[in-house]
């Protein structure tokens, strides 16, 4: 099926952008992977595109996916150039970034994994745990199984040996424990929807492994808390060096989380 998307929309930029990592450049366009599903999507130009899937999963699952019922060129306007010119030149790099809405449990987990690691390395796990205990939901092109992000049932049966073969390292026992408790029930991560901020911050913060940067990531990708506002080693220079009085989060609140990622983009990306 073909779709029009008027709004900020770049498949490289949300692919770079380091808040998904089973979203890659595949021949001529993106595959996107997410739970059981995936998505092959390409640009035509001039905001058309392409995708493999149905009008029915297109709208009950991937137009969430991709947000694309907030208008994120409307949000940039909010954005002085006279008053903070660092963020408004971040904006202007990263336009067509969008904060994608996926699901907790995933991001839970690929979030544990990703503590200092760099992305290709995060990349790099989670598909060798996701051949290792996901399901098999197509083949691509090549004919390579594309697989499924694994159940925390599926996860919860994996051994610590079988764990590190993924090249986790200490966050083995990390994953395994997310993975117990999840699939037990004595966390509830649907239950956290109904969390203000500041209460899901703490229910995070209690599990194995999770702390605030993580817990961030968690509520800003996989609750889908737009003023969230993770800090890593990127964002914390950045805020140094250009916000020595502090950043403006009252001014862009509900939205600090997209202003955070075009910050982190274009921190790391411009440095290169």
């Amino acid at each position: 099926m073909k779709i029009t998307i008027k709004d900020d929309f770049d498949l490289s930029k949300i692919a770079d952008s380091g808040q998904c990592f089973r979203f890659n450049a595949v021949a001529d366009g993106y595959s996107a992977t997410a739970l059981d599903k995936n998505l092959f999507i390409k640009s035509l130009g001039s905001g058309e595109y392409e995708l493999d899937c149905s009008k029915d999963e297109f709208d009950g699952f991937w137009r969430g996916y991709f947000d694309l019922d907030l208008d994120y060129r409307s949000l940039r306007k909010r954005i002085s150039k006279e008053e903070d010119e660092y963020l408004f030149a971040a904006a202007e790099f990263g336009k067509g970034i969008r904060i994608l809405r996926q699901d907790p449990w995933e991001m839970l987990i690929s979030f544990i994994i990703s503590q200092r690691k760099n992305i290709p390395a995060i990349k790099a796990s989670i598909e060798k745990l996701c051949a290792m205990a996901g399901d098999v939901i197509k083949e691509d092109a090549d004919g390579n199984p594309i697989y499924s992000f694994p159940t925390p049932e599926r996860l919860a049966g994996l051994t610590l040996e079988q764990l590190s073969s993924c090249s986790l390292g200490y966050r083995d026992k990390y994953v395994q424990k997310a993975a117990m408790d999840v699939a037990s029930g004595a966390v509830d991560l649907m239950a956290f929807e109904s969390l203000d901020d500041e209460a899901l911050m703490e229910e995070l913060l209690k599990l194995f492994g999770v702390g605030v940067k993580v817990a961030n990531c968690e509520i800003l990708f996989g609750y889908h808390r737009l003023d969230a506002f993770p800090k890593d080693v990127w964002i914390n220079r950045v805020l140094e060096n250009h916000y020595p009085n502090g950043f403006l989060f009252e001014k862009y609140a509900p939205y600090n989380g997209i202003m955070q990622q075009y910050l982190f983009f274009y921190s790391r990306l411009s440095s290169m």
